[in-house]
């Protein structure tokens, strides 16, 4: 299974060997790695700590196991206030000192992965060891601290990203 780097990768590749319709190529590239994005299998709940998940899984290839299931969503909510997310998220995710979780623009990308590792490492981390840059831009962008060590597990951190996407009032999902 490819991680999201080599999926872009290949798709440039693709664009390059075709140039009587780069266009074409490039939503046929698109296409394949939506196919391949969608069948991702979701990641294995371990209940160790964040930190030690992201390590085991190559960067692109987290999928969240709880996606839209209502339950899981519900837990995920009461997580979220009490890691105090909602102090720069905004409690109902429309944003404050940070960007809003309810609309299109997701800094570094919206993908489940993106976001675990986001929440783990916190943005600068992030960049420097994945390097990772923002893909998007808010009024109002304060950094995200790394939460990997205060959150207790993989469970726990699913449930937050589920709620999370469940905040998402945009036309275009990504996860």
């Amino acid at each position: 299974m490819l991680g999201t780097a080599a999926l872009f990768a290949s798709a440039h590749v693709v664009m390059a060997d075709d140039d009587d319709d780069p266009q074409a190529a490039a939503k046929a590239a698109a296409a394949k790695a939506y196919e391949e994005f969608k069948a991702r299998k979701p990641t294995e709940v371990t209940h160790k700590p964040p930190l030690e998940v992201d390590k085991a899984n190559p960067i692109g290839t987290m999928k969240n196991p709880y996606t839209d299931q209502a339950d899981k969503i519900e837990e995920g909510k009461k997580l979220y206030f009490s890691y105090s997310c909602n102090g720069c998220h905004g409690g109902g995710g429309g944003g404050g000192m940070c960007p809003p979780l309810t609309n299109e623009t997701w800094v570094y990308g919206g993908d489940d992965d993106i976001l675990f590792r986001l929440v783990s490492h916190g943005s600068q981390s992030l960049q420097k060891t994945y390097g990772v840059s923002r893909k998007g831009q808010e009024a109002v962008v304060g950094p995200m601290p790394p939460f990997g060590e205060i959150i207790k597990d993989d469970d726990e951190l699913w449930k937050i990203i589920a709620f999370v996407h469940s905040l998402y009032k945009g036309s275009k999902r990504t996860w």
